[in-house]
């Protein structure tokens, strides 16, 4: 008899942000697997897997705009699961904290990315703190198993959750190397040229929320030299956030010089990383961090911040800077600019690193620890 696996993908029904991207790829993966009958949980039970832009998406986006609505279209999906829904599955995999207990499932695993909620709140929206506040703690208590990132997050849910280590598994995500590669000039340059990009540019990829460090990003550029800002621009490629009321200041400030994108589709994304001549990741704290990977892959030098599980991820790969040292970062800036050598040994290094991480090989390590905790 085949095993029955459910997987939340509530997750997917917004634009793909690090969670999201992580439970698509490996759920679209691991749910090939033809020994396992496979089930996915929107708010109720579907047979299809969603993401990216689709209908769903649409539906969830305007049933949530008001928070009235989002209040009570999720009392409505709790009731449904908790009174109205009878299947049992012998696993349930919830990819962001936090287990809905309504779902039944014999065994239950969860993925825990970092503690960013518990140490920096202020980094987060009150409706998103109250609702860990309210769930997280309690319900973590029911997970059979616990996987994450990296093992600078591991000890953290040692330290914070007093769980015993051999219950938690560290598997790192991928980076889909079919999309994030070397691309040719032409086809850069038409990309170029359908949004007006700049010839030359620094790089950032990430949401506009506080935690990304981004206000940072852009007061150190700003105090590049003149010569060094007319030749290369800032371009900040993301989903906008919240909390970024200074970033859009900073951004009428500074409009000649630094360009919001937003949102880039994952093949748009590849191409300008191509372009960049430095991504930039200032970080103040990553449970893994998938860009800097992603820019590794596509061969774009890369300048990361030295906190959190970053080093551990990226390795000899990238160029580490102080997130909290403007004067740290800029000289990091102009040690790329003006070493050769050093673009070439970081593009290299950076290269060999990212073909590390691939999506397939995540997958298939969640897949082992979902089979061998089934048959326990």
């Amino acid at each position: 008899m085949k095993s029955k696996i459910v997987i939340d993908c509530i997750s997917l029904l917004s634009p793909f942000t690090g969670i999201g991207r992580y439970t698509y790829e490996n759920a679209k993966r691991v749910s090939k697997d033809e020994n396992c009958e496979w089930s996915f949980y929107y708010g109720f039970y579907s047979k299809k897997l969603y993401g990216g832009k689709n209908s769903i998406t649409k539906i969830k986006s305007l049933m949530t705009k008001k928070t009235f609505f989002k209040k009570a279209v999720k009392k409505l999906l709790v009731l449904y699961t908790k009174y109205f829904c009878f299947k049992t599955f012998d696993l349930y995999w919830q990819p962001n904290y936090i287990p809905d207990l309504n779902v039944k499932a014999k065994k239950r695993i969860v993925s825990v990315h970092d503690f960013s909620f518990y140490l920096n709140p202020s980094w987060h929206p009150k409706e998103r703190l109250d609702f860990f506040e309210k769930n997280f703690w309690k319900n973590i208590k029911k997970a059979d198993r616990i996987i994450t990132g990296s093992f600078y997050t591991k000890h953290e849910i040692e330290k914070y959750l007093k769980i015993d280590p051999l219950k938690i598994d560290v598997i790192y995500h991928g980076v889909d190397h079919n999309i994030y590669k070397e691309y040719d000039t032409k086809i850069l340059e038409e990309f170029r040229e359908k949004l007006r990009l700049p010839k030359e540019f620094f790089l950032f990829v990430g949401s506009v929320e506080p935690r990304k460090n981004l206000l940072f990003l852009m007061n150190s550029y700003s105090k590049l030299p003149k010569e060094i800002k007319r030749k290369y621009k800032l371009l900040i490629v993301g989903f906008k956030g919240w909390e970024n009321e200074k970033v859009k200041e900073l951004l009428d400030k500074e409009s000649e010089n630094i360009l919001y994108i937003g949102y880039l589709s994952d093949i748009e994304l590849a191409y300008i990383y191509n372009l960049a001549k430095i991504f930039i990741y200032p970080s103040l704290y990553e449970g893994f961090g998938i860009p800097p990977l992603e820019a590794m892959a596509c061969k774009t030098c890369t300048i990361v911040s030295n906190r959190a599980s970053l080093p551990e991820i990226c390795a000899e790969g990238a160029l580490y800077t102080n997130p909290l040292d403007e004067e740290d970062l800029i000289k990091k800036i102009l040690k790329i600019l003006e070493n050769e050598k050093l673009q070439k040994e970081l593009i290299q290094k950076g290269y060999n690193r990212a073909k590390n991480f691939d999506w397939e090989k995540s997958a298939m390590e969640h897949l082992e620890v979902f089979k061998r905790e089934i048959d326990k």
